[in-house]
C-alpha cells in the first residue's frame, strides 16, 4: 500500500468538518497506524488516523469495538457527573453516514476532534503523572464494568495469549528467514526458561478464578491524554485493542512501560530496573481508580499481570525481529532486538523483588 500520506486529501474529502483544511502535519510517535494532526480554517482541530492493515485486518469490526465503548463511556460519564465532552473520544460519521473511510487501496481511515487542553506525555516526567494514569486506566476499568465483555469482537485474535505469543516465537527461532537467531539466542534461552509463567494467568481465567472484562490492552502513560492545568488524566485513547480481556494486563502493561527509567529500546541494561516506589504509586493510583470493581484474586493476581505483559512484549518484539521487522515501526537496525533485552531485563529485576511487589500490592488492596 502507498504511504498514507498519498490518500490524507482523500479523507479529508469524506467527513464534514465545518471548514476547508489549513494544515496537517504527522501527528505523535505511535507504532502501528499512521495519525495526523490537522487544523481547519475555522481553527477547529481533528485527529486523522489510517488503520494499519498489517495490524488490524478487519477495520469494521474494530470500528464497531471502539464506537460502542467511547458511546457507552459518555452514557456512563453523564450518569456520575463526569465531563463526556472531553472525557472520552467521539468519533465523527462520513458524509456517507459510516464511521470510516476506505481509501482506493483498502486503507480504513477515521477522525475525531482533537481533545483540547491535553497533553501526551511519552514517558512519565513526574510520579504525578505517573499515578494520574494508573487513575484515569483504573476508572476505564470501573466505568466499563457493566459493559459486556463477550459482544466485542477481537481485533487482534489471541492478542494476549501468551501461551500462543510463546508458540509464535517458537516458530520464528525455527524458520530463522533472515539468519538472525544466532544473535539473540541469550534472549530465546531466558523466554523458554519460564514457558510455564506463560500459563498462569489463562489458566486462572480457564478456570474461572479471573474473570473477563473489557480491556484497553495497550496502557501505556501515552495514551492518557492528560489535562494541560491539573495534571490528571482526562481521556484513554488509541482504543484499537479494546477487547475482552484480563484487568491484571491492563495494569502489568502501565508497569512495563511505566515504572522504570529507561527507554523501550534502551541498548544499556544497566539503566533498566523495576523503580518499586512507582510500582507502589501506580498500584495505589490503580485501584483507588478503580473504585473497588476488581475482585480479590484479580489483585492478588496483579504481580503477575506485570511479570507477564513485560514477557510477552519481549516475546513480541524478539518474534518481529526474527521476522524482519514486520509489525513494529523501526528507526534502525536491531531497535526491536534492543526492545526484547529491556523486557527480559526488567523481568529479571521484577522476579529478584518479587517478594516486595507482592507485599506492596497487600498494602494497597
Amino acid at each position: 500500500m502507498p504511504n498514507a500520506d498519498a490518500y490524507l486529501h482523500n479523507a479529508f474529502a469524506a467527513f464534514e468538518l465545518g471548514a476547508p483544511v489549513a494544515g496537517a502535519k504527522r501527528f505523535g510517535q505511535g507504532h502501528i497506524n499512521d495519525t495526523y494532526l490537522v487544523e481547519t480554517q475555522a481553527s477547529r482541530r481533528f485527529i486523522f488516523q489510517r488503520i494499519s492493515p498489517v495490524a488490524f485486518k478487519r477495520p469494521d469490526q474494530l470500528m464497531e469495538n471502539v464506537v460502542g465503548i467511547t458511546e457507552y463511556l459518555s452514557r456512563e460519564l453523564e450518569k456520575t457527573g463526569g465531563d463526556a465532552r472531553r472525557g472520552t473520544l467521539r468519533f465523527l460519521r462520513t458524509r456517507e453516514g459510516g464511521y470510516y473511510y476506505t481509501d482506493p487501496d483498502g486503507g480504513a481511515w477515521r477522525t475525531y476532534p482533537f481533545v483540547e487542553g491535553t497533553v501526551c506525555y511519552e514517558t512519565a516526567e513526574t510520579p504525578e503523572l505517573f499515578a494520574a494514569s494508573g487513575r484515569a486506566f483504573g476508572r476505564f476499568q470501573r466505568l466499563l464494568q457493566g459493559y459486556p465483555a463477550q459482544t466485542l469482537y477481537e481485533t487482534i485474535p489471541r492478542f494476549h495469549d501468551t501461551e500462543d505469543r510463546l508458540a509464535k516465537l517458537k516458530a520464528a527461532a525455527e524458520a530463522d528467514p533472515l539468519g538472525r537467531k544466532a544473535g539473540c539466542q541469550a534472549e530465546i534461552s531466558f523466554i523458554l526458561a519460564r514457558e510455564a509463567d506463560c500459563s498462569v494467568a489463562l489458566q486462572a481465567l480457564r478456570e474461572g478464578r479471573l474473570p473477563l472484562r473489557v480491556t484497553h490492552n495497550d496502557t501505556k502513560l501515552n495514551n492518557v491524554l492528560m489535562d494541560e492545568k491539573t495534571g490528571e488524566g482526562v481521556c484513554i485513547v488509541d482504543l484499537d485493542t479494546v477487547m475482552p480481556g484480563l484487568s491484571i494486563n491492563d495494569f502489568g502493561d502501565s508497569i512495563r512501560f511505566g515504572a522504570n527509567h529507561c527507554a523501550e529500546d534502551e541498548r544499556d541494561l544497566s539503566k533498566v530496573s523495576l523503580d518499586l516506589q512507582l510500582f507502589a504509586l501506580y498500584t495505589q493510583a490503580f485501584l483507588e481508580g478503580a473504585g473497588g470493581t476488581l475482585t480479590d484474586e484479580e489483585i492478588a493476581y496483579l504481580p503477575w499481570g506485570a511479570k507477564l505483559m513485560t514477557l510477552e512484549c519481549g516475546m513480541r518484539f524478539l518474534t518481529d525481529h526474527l521476522e524482519g521487522d514486520v509489525y513494529f515501526h523501526t528507526s534502525r537496525a536491531g531497535q526491536n532486538l534492543d526492545r526484547c533485552r529491556t523486557q527480559c531485563k526488567l523481568v529479571a529485576d521484577m522476579e529478584a523483588h518479587w517478594d516486595e511487589i507482592k507485599s506492596i500490592v497487600e498494602k494497597y488492596r
